[in-house]
């Protein structure tokens, strides 16, 4: 499994975002995947996922303001962030949903990950 986001980066409040993840070495069309989010300190959290038949769910902090959405034929699954305020400030991962992260040698897998940076 390899998972590589991007497009993070540093906005004002207020401004946009759009992160990707290319996703190989399992069969993407068929598993739920998702964007986690984790800050300083904390465990990560699910915002957004989107099942294999395009069914989305939001954590309520990022309702109405991101939009997951992904591409079977690119292997690849998108959050478009808008309306970014400094509580957004992260470090953000995708990675399978409903069952949970990949895992790899008994431990769950992560990618790199990439930081989204919201000042005020």
């Amino acid at each position: 499994v390899q998972l590589v986001e991007s497009g993070g980066g540093s906005v004002q409040a207020g401004g946009s975002l759009r992160l990707s993840c290319e996703a190989s070495g399992f069969v993407f069309s068929i598993n739920p995947m998702g964007w986690y989010r984790q800050t300083s300190g904390n465990q990560r959290v699910l915002v957004a996922q989107m099942s294999s038949n395009g069914n989305k769910e939001y954590a309520d902090s990022v309702k109405g303001r991101f939009t997951i959405s992904r591409d079977n034929i690119k292997n690849t699954v998108y959050l478009q962030m808008d309306s970014l305020n400094p509580e957004d400030t992260a470090v953000y991962y995708c990675n399978r949903a409903g069952v949970g992260p990949f895992r790899r040698r008994g431990m769950d897998f992560w990618g790199e990950g990439t930081l989204v940076t919201v000042s005020s």
